[in-house]
């Protein structure tokens, strides 16, 4: 999609500000927000996304949350990187933009906020929920993605219980076993991606990751480590798409728990995908999520 209409600015959320992206002119259509990864993958990654604007006939508003990209990094104050900061922050942009109604999107770490609001705050205005790569459980992750360590071969599954019964995830050897981890289920280096908004450089979130999660995807150490939404999400009534890869983090044994608990929900399995099927599938997932949008307007 060419000549975008792409508005951005800042939004002041306490002492802090929030960076915003809004894709799209306004139209009767309500508008899809995304929610990035993380804590702290910045939304760059969403602009993949752009061309559902167009195709959809919406604006698409995404947001680098406190602690990455271009918002404030009070990486001094590491006791804000917690659930309630991030969903005020949400309530705060969504208040700021004056939004009555809307899509949310949300991918790994973004989709535990989607189902956290659902849960925990306001449902009224959303129209419907896709959940793209995520978790309603973090004991479920990390015995699932423990399981995905055995496919690794011996030494490095032997580094990696070291560095987690030692807590020792500097070592050299470790690094590189969790590169190769991250690799199979996760995505490619960026620096090796032909796609420029995957190469660009980006202030990630270190301290609001290692403060919220843990030091790598499989030990949630974090003040995050006791997410366990499964059981709240029976009471979710909004339509929700869950979309997740056949080689995701976010294994199918993940994503059919979520799948299972949610009363309105629909699932589409990428077979060609990692952790980001909206990029290794692109076409297709923007196929898909127009079409849903469409529906559920």
């Amino acid at each position: 999609m060419e000549n975008k209409t792409i508005n951005e600015g800042f939004v002041p959320f306490g002492n802090y500000q929030t960076y915003y992206r809004i894709v799209g002119e306004q139209t009767k259509n309500p508008p899809l927000i995304l929610l990035h990864g993380g804590p702290g993958s910045t939304h760059n990654y969403f602009e993949m996304l752009d061309d559902v604007a167009e195709l959809s006939q919406r604006q698409l508003i995404m947001y680098d949350q406190l602690g990455c990209g271009l918002s404030s990094i009070p990486d001094d104050e590491p006791n804000l990187y917690k659930a309630g900061t991030w969903l005020d922050e949400m309530e705060n942009l969504i208040a700021f933009l004056k939004l009555e109604e809307f899509h949310l999107l949300g991918q790994s770490w973004g989709g535990m906020l989607a189902i956290m609001y659902l849960c925990d705050r306001n449902v009224s205005a959303v129209k419907s929920v896709v959940l793209s790569s995520t978790l309603s459980s973090a004991k479920l992750w990390t015995s699932e993605l423990h399981r995905l360590i055995k496919y690794l071969p011996n030494d490095e599954q032997k580094v990696i219980q070291k560095a987690e019964s030692m807590q020792n995830f500097k070592d050299d050897s470790y690094l590189k076993a969790n590169a190769h981890f991250m690799k199979l289920y996760a995505s490619d280096d960026p620096k090796e991606s032909k796609v420029e908004v995957l190469r660009r450089s980006k202030r990630s979130g270190i301290v609001s990751y290692e403060t919220a999660w843990g030091p790598n995807e499989y030990t949630p150490q974090g003040n995050l480590s006791n997410y366990e939404y499964t059981a709240k999400l029976a009471r979710v009534k909004t339509p929700a798409l869950v979309m997740s890869g056949i080689n995701d983090l976010s294994t199918p044994v993940v994503s059919k728990a979520i799948f299972d608990a949610l009363p309105n929900s629909e699932w589409s399995l990428f077979s060609n995908s990692r952790h980001m099927p909206f990029i290794e599938e692109n076409k297709k997932y923007l196929q898909i999520l127009t079409e849903w949008l469409k529906n559920n307007d």
